[in-house]
């Protein structure tokens, strides 16, 4: 197999460990891809000056990174509390009161309005899973009362979680909303919508990024039942250009047992489609305080990277661990382990993305080419990126070569799978003028010549005239 390239790509998250041009320039040099600004936390101004310090880290890097906005979502939380905490037991009935402003007893402040959305009889889990309750009845038009089912202790703004409630579509808050407008004037290339219950949540999304003129592709992030529900989650799948296996969450609101189906459905669902696909959660959580993984973690990531995800995603351990660096070195070494030794997985599907049925032919021919010749490389001229995407959906086993004449592209494309993204002006040899540049700087290892498929179009730079597969041999 050729390994020139991580195929499988890094996702991290920058926090206040990482919040610098130095750490940034080192986690891009270790490997990532692509980071993360979490949107639960810091200021709009945080944020700008760290898109500043990725685009410069990525330009004297000389290679295209993406950057992914998440947004809060309905992030449920209680309020704050009397020393911090309230112990409570089983048989306990307790108030969670959205007017509330100090916590007394058993009536507590939440940060959100839960009984204009709740039902009695449903489960409400508090402290991020830690204690159950159940719904007993809604008291006033702002406050719950809730049967505590086991002991345990909770603390001032811990997230709660509602895995049986229908929040009817609406999951974007008057925070999200600023956050949107504000992301729509940086330089952003997916935005992450949590919380995501149905293909309608996504559609609506889409709709308010092109009120503001944003060009940014939509990461759906599964981590409630709903989403998970037959039919549901392959329509979420559709209407998004990717997806987020939210595991957290996802395990809170569903059960643990269930995550590890879901991710193998969602990654394969995703290959399918032609869309991005994330694993992310604790991938590697015991490196926040070592600067080792666990075998377990290094077991997981393979796993992932072997049912062909695009993307796995460090969380805690890039933004507020001791070892950031180190996390994204010991990840990429699993990647390229694994890539070398263990093929990808065989999902069954063909791709099948709708509206893209020629281009699905044209992509899936040319990796069958590329491999029955034993072919360097795929080079794919694309404007928008659906080809170098349609391709890498095939899984190929050698690296894709995407060449476009759009920044954003380019940057889009930093996370998919096994595809490496340059920007080059318009042309009708774009392809084959990249891959002798490429050759001449050995790029590809130090080599007397490479064989190189060409997918392209006779119209370039046109969108959607994918029509082309061309074989040169480069000496």
């Amino acid at each position: 197999m050729n390994t020139m390239f991580k195929r499988t790509k890094i996702l991290a998250t920058i926090g206040p460990v990482t919040s610098s041009p130095e750490k940034i320039k080192q986690l891009i040099e270790a490997g990532a891809n692509g980071f993360r600004l979490n949107f639960s936390h810091g200021s709009h101004q945080e944020r700008k000056e760290q898109i500043e310090w990725i685009r410069a880290a990525s330009a004297e890097r000389g290679r295209p990174v993406a950057v992914l906005q998440d947004l809060q979502g309905p992030k449920i939380r209680l309020g704050v509390l009397n020393d911090n905490q309230q112990h409570v037991k089983q048989g306990d009935v307790i108030t969670l009161d959205y007017a509330l402003e100090t916590h007394d007893g058993l009536t507590m402040p939440v940060q959100y309005d839960l009984a204009s959305k709740v039902k009695p009889g449903e489960t409400i889990y508090l402290y991020d899973g830690n204690i159950r309750t159940t719904v007993d009845s809604i008291v006033s038009e702002t406050a719950v009362k809730l049967h505590v089912e086991n002991d345990g202790t909770l603390m001032s703004r811990k997230g709660i979680n509602l895995p049986d409630t229908d929040f009817g579509g609406d999951i974007l808050t008057e925070k999200d909303l600023k956050d949107i407008e504000f992301g729509a004037s940086q330089d952003y290339d997916y935005v992450a919508l949590s919380f995501v219950q149905s293909a309608e949540d996504i559609e609506s999304l889409r709709q308010i990024l092109l009120g503001h003129g944003s060009d940014a592709h939509i990461i759906a992030k599964v981590e409630t039942k709903a989403a998970i529900k037959p039919g549901v989650l392959e329509e979420i799948v559709k209407a998004s250009d990717g997806v987020m296996v939210a595991r957290g969450d996802l395990a809170v609101e569903a059960g643990a047992e269930v995550v590890p189906i879901v991710q193998r459905q969602i990654i394969a669902l995703c290959r399918k489609h032609g869309k991005l696909s994330i694993v992310a959660t604790q991938m590697m959580a015991s490196m926040v305080d070592a600067p080792e993984p666990t075998r377990a973690e290094v077991s997981d990531v393979a796993t992932a990277t072997v049912q062909g995800a695009d993307v796995v995603m460090l969380s805690d351990e890039t933004a507020n661990g001791n070892y950031p660096v180190e996390t994204v070195t010991a990840m990429k070494k699993t990647i390229m382990y694994t890539q070398e030794n263990w093929p990808v997985s065989d999902t069954g599907s063909r791709v099948v993305k709708s509206g893209f049925e020629s281009l699905n032919a044209i992509s899936q021919a040319a990796v069958n080419i590329a491999e029955e010749i034993g072919a360097s490389n795929i080079v794919a001229e694309t404007k928008s990126g659906a080809t170098a995407a349609s391709i890498a959906a095939c899984r190929p086993h050698m690296p894709i070569v995407a060449v476009t004449s759009q920044a954003r592209t380019a940057q889009q494309l930093a996370l998919s799978y096994a595809t490496r993204s340059f920007v080059r002006p318009d042309g009708d040899k774009a392809g084959v003028g990249l891959a002798k540049e490429l050759f001449e700087q050995k790029y590809f290892g130090d080599i007397d010549s490479m064989v190189s498929v060409i997918v392209s179009g006779r119209q370039p730079g046109v969108v959607g005239a994918t029509d082309t597969i061309r074989v040169r041999v480069i000496e």
